[in-house]
C-alpha cells in the first residue's frame, strides 16, 4: 500500500447491510421509487424518477437519504452505482448505506467501480445468469482506503480523465460519421470521374458497349452529355447486367452454426446471416452482386454462399469487360429507396441510367476506392 493509506473492509467504514426495510404500503404517494431499470449500466445515470403514485409496486423497499450510496447486489459488472441525488426508496436488489467521515462518497463509488472490486464480487457472487452479491461478503469486500484530502484529489483527478474521455467519445461519433460521409463523397467523385485522370488511349466506353450488347441503347455519349467525362457512356444497368433467380441458392435449413463452412447472405446490413452445413448449391459463379429486389439493398459477393430467401436477384456482369465492382459502388451511390410492397429490378431498378467508364479506368477506379476505403476502415477500427 502506498504511504499512509491502509486497507479495511466496507462493513467496518459504513452502516452498509443494515438498510431501513418498508413496507411499500406505507410509503407515501410522492415519495421517490427507484428500480433498477432505472440506472443506467456503467454510467450510473437514471433514465426515469417515478412516484409511489406513478409505480404499480408491491412488497419491500429499502429507505435511503440523499448523498447515500446506492450500490448494485444484481449483475455488479453493470457498474450501478450512484450516490443519491435526493431521498427515496429502493428495490431490495440495491443496497443503500451511508459511510462515516473518514471517507469520500465519490472515491468510495469509485472503488466499488472498479475492475478490482469487480473482481472480487464474481469470486464470491453467486448464480449464472443473474449473478448477485450477498450483503455478507459485500461488507466483507476490501477497500483501499487513503488519507481523506487524497481520496478528493484522486476524484479530481479521476473526474477530469473522465471527461477527457468523453470528449474523445463524443469526438469519435463525429469521425465515425465524416468517416461514413467522407465514403459517400468519395463513391460520388468516383462515378463523375473525378477519382482518377483519363487516359485519352483507353478505349471509349461507347465502343465497349457496343460489344458487350449490340442491342443496347447508348443513351448518351460525349456528344450529346457534355458533362459526361471523356471517353465515358450513359446506358441502362440492364444493359451490362443481367439477373438470375436465386431458388437454386436458397438453403434449405436455417439450423446455422459457426462451425460450418458455407456462408448464407442478405443484402441488408446483416448480410452473412449465419453459416450452413449445406455445400451443394452455391452460388460459385463469382464475383455476383446479391440484390434485394424490395428495399434495394445490394451487396457485392466474391465467394461462393448461399442465400436467404427468394426475395433476392443476383447480378452477373454481361461480359468481362464491366467490372462488377465499379457497378456495385455505382448501385450503392445511386440506389432507389425501396418499401416492402413491390419488386424494384424488373419494373424500375433494371432502368436505371448508369454512367460507364472505360474498362482500364472502371478498374483505376476501383482500385483507387478500394485503397482509400482500406485506410478509412483501419482509422474506424481504431476508434
Amino acid at each position: 500500500m502506498p504511504e499512509g493509506w491502509v486497507w479495511t473492509t466496507l462493513g467496518e467504514i459504513s452502516n452498509y447491510g443494515d438498510s431501513d426495510n418498508v413496507d411499500v404500503s406505507n410509503i407515501d404517494g410522492n415519495a421517490w421509487i427507484l428500480e433498477l431499470e432505472d440506472i443506467e449500466k456503467n454510467s450510473a445515470n437514471i433514465y426515469t424518477k417515478l412516484l409511489r403514485k406513478e409505480r404499480n409496486i408491491n412488497g419491500v423497499r429499502h429507505k435511503f437519504n440523499k448523498g447515500y450510496i446506492l450500490y448494485s447486489k444484481l449483475r455488479t459488472y453493470l457498474n450501478k452505482v450512484l450516490v443519491a441525488p435526493s431521498d427515496g426508496f429502493c428495490t431490495t436488489e440495491i443496497m443503500s448505506f451511508y459511510t462515516f467521515n473518514v471517507l469520500s462518497n465519490e472515491y468510495l463509488c469509485n472503488v466499488l467501480r472498479s475492475q478490482y472490486f469487480l473482481d472480487y464480487t464474481l469470486q464470491c457472487g453467486y448464480g449464472v445468469k443473474m449473478p448477485r452479491l450477498s450483503t455478507t461478503d459485500a461488507c466483507n469486500g476490501l477497500i483501499p482506503l487513503p488519507p481523506l484530502r487524497e481520496q478528493l484529489r484522486i476524484v479530481a483527478e479521476i473526474e477530469k480523465w473522465f471527461a477527457f474521455i468523453d470528449v474523445i467519445e463524443l469526438s469519435k461519433d463525429d469521425l465515425q460519421n465524416t468517416i461514413k460521409q467522407a465514403k459517400s463523397k468519395i463513391l460520388d467523385l468516383a462515378i463523375h470521374g473525378k477519382l482518377v485522370p483519363q487516359d485519352p488511349n483507353d478505349e471509349p466506353a461507347m465502343e465497349l458497349l457496343r460489344r458487350i450488347n449490340p442491342k443496347a441503347e447508348i443513351t448518351c455519349d460525349n456528344a450529346h452529355y457534355e458533362q459526361l467525362p471523356k471517353g465515358w457512356a450513359a446506358c441502362k444497368l440492364e444493359d451490362i447486367i443481367e439477373y438470375e433467380q436465386p431458388q437454386a441458392y436458397i438453403v434449405s435449413s436455417t439450423d446455422y452454426n459457426d462451425s460450418y463452412s458455407t456462408p448464407v447472405l442478405t443484402a441488408g446490413k446483416s448480410f452473412v446471416i449465419g453459416y450452413t452445413q449445406e455445400s451443394f448449391g452455391t452460388c460459385d459463379k463469382l464475383p455476383v452482386i446479391i440484390f434485394d429486389d424490395f428495399t434495394t439493398d445490394s451487396k457485392y459477393v466474391d465467394f461462393p454462399s448461399k442465400v436467404k430467401s427468394s426475395a433476392m436477384k443476383i447480378l452477373h456482369a454481361r461480359s468481362m469487360n464491366v467490372n462488377l465492382m465499379y457497378i456495385s459502388y455505382y448501385m450503392k451511390i445511386t440506389r432507389l429507396t425501396g418499401d416492402t410492397h413491390k419488386r424494384y429490378w424488373i419494373s424500375e431498378y433494371s432502368k436505371l441510367e448508369i454512367m460507364l467508364p472505360p474498362k482500364e479506368e472502371q478498374n483505376k477506379i476501383v482500385e483507387r476506392v478500394v485503397n482509400i476505403f482500406s485506410v478509412l476502415d483501419r482509422i474506424a477500427e481504431g476508434l
